[in-house]
């Protein structure tokens, strides 16, 4: 594959990156990941380009609203040092009080999305709060990278998140996880149908059996379909190995590895 892209990575500086990662090993208890990568940009350059990844798409969650704008600086110089390997989405929260300067300045960065994780930042996706939040990123073509499922909540589970769809139809939600993570079934059941939805391979492989994760491939389609890992979650290998071992079609994975994440993010060629 000429060109290999890692849509769903999080990177923490070096100072608080240990703390970051055993903080999310903590929120999903008993996974077997974040182990042998401390979630800094050098490391995560270091693993994905021995594996053949070419580009990563980077981006940390702002668990209150007083972190976004540090952390809108840190990706920013974080892509600036990356050389052209990395593209950078910026952190929001809805209980931040100043959203509108918050897009401003993330756009100022050169920015290219939002990422939102309901469930850490425990609010309901379809919350009204956070409403004013898709409604700039449609205005401003801003995609929005959002963690989707979680059997143990119902923060972003399907039911929150087709609201949104239906609401903001001319806005690009990247549904992270197929769509649900753990609730896979009740995703591809309600999702496909919303073509405003694009989703991501990452932090699903591990459950899923090489058919199942065929056939949700299909459900939604290739061309919705991005490859990404959760670094510092999981590691690029095993997840590049399972994807490589599926049936598909060599467009299929044109699509899946690279190209669908180009044309989100507007890289083109040089990616």
């Amino acid at each position: 594959m000429k060109r290999l892209i890692d849509s769903h990575c999080h990177i923490y500086p070096e100072k608080i990156s240990r703390k970051a990662v055993t903080a999310v090993d903590q929120f999903y208890d008993g996974l077997p990941a974040g182990k042998q990568h401390d979630g800094t940009p050098e490391s995560l350059i270091l693993a994905g380009k021995a594996e053949g990844i070419t580009h990563f798409v980077v981006q940390s969650v702002a668990t209150r609203p007083e972190q976004v704008g540090s952390i809108n600086l840190f990706i920013a110089d974080s892509v600036r040092k990356a050389g052209g390997l990395f593209t950078g989405l910026g952190a929001m929260h809805p209980d931040s009080e100043t959203i509108e300067e918050d897009l401003e300045q993330l756009l100022g960065l050169g920015l290219k999305g939002v990422k939102l994780h309901p469930d850490i930042q425990k609010f309901k996706a379809d919350d009204p709060k956070a409403f004013r939040i898709y409604e700039l990123c449609e205005e401003k073509s801003l995609p929005v990278l959002i963690h989707t499922g979680d059997y143990r909540y119902d923060y972003s589970n399907p039911d929150r998140i087709i609201p949104i769809l239906r609401t903001f139809p001319r806005l690009r939600v990247i549904g992270a996880h197929f769509g649900g993570w753990s609730v896979w079934e009740e995703a591809v059941q309600k999702l496909p149908e919303y073509p405003n939805l694009i989703v991501d391979t990452s932090s699903s492989f591990f459950w899923l059996k090489k058919e199942r994760a065929l056939a949700i491939i299909r459900a939604y389609g290739a061309r919705r379909c991005m490859f990404g890992t959760d670094y510092p979650m999981w590691g690029p290998k095993t997840d590049i190995d399972y994807l490589a071992s599926l049936e598909l079609t060599e467009e299929e994975r044109e699509w899946i590895c690279y190209r669908t994440c180009e044309e989100l993010y507007g890289l083109g060629d040089g990616s």
